[in-house]
């Protein structure tokens, strides 16, 4: 149950937004293994924004950022996940300073959680219908 952030300058048009908001979903699913159904992914494009990179202003930037739960993705699942998210990032704007970030933020299953339940309320529960 993953939730990303994307932020990006410029704004996208819709479509394109739409367009990796799709891609974004697949690639987390598939690199770090998480359900499609659950992905949530936000694209954020502030009209008022002054981005720099080195003191250096930007005319073009992104800032990827996927919360995900504690422990369930291994070092190698994510270095995966970071290459082929700045493949992708680089395909939707090819101008991309080197220090464009991509990060996965790992929080315990006690902190976070969807539809008013954590992560290690659900899993507490799967443990106890398994038995």
């Amino acid at each position: 149950m993953p939730f990303a952030r994307l932020t990006l300058i410029p704004a996208s048009t819709p479509e394109s937004a739409h367009g990796l908001a799709v891609d974004l979903t697949e690639l987390i699913a598939r690199d770090l293994g998480k359900r499609r159904e659950l992905t949530s992914v936000l694209i954020e494009t502030p009209s008022e924004c002054r981005w720099t990179i080195g003191a250096n202003g930007c005319e073009t930037a992104a800032h990827l950022e996927v919360c995900v739960t504690a422990g369930t993705n291994s070092d190698d699942e994510k270095q995966g996940f970071l290459a082929n998210a700045m493949l992708l990032l680089r395909n939707a704007r090819s101008d991309l300073e080197v220090a464009t970030y991509v990060v996965v933020k790992e929080l315990p299953a006690t902190d976070w959680g969807y539809d008013g339940r954590t992560q290690a309320d659900r899993a507490r529960q799967k443990a106890l219908s398994a038995i």
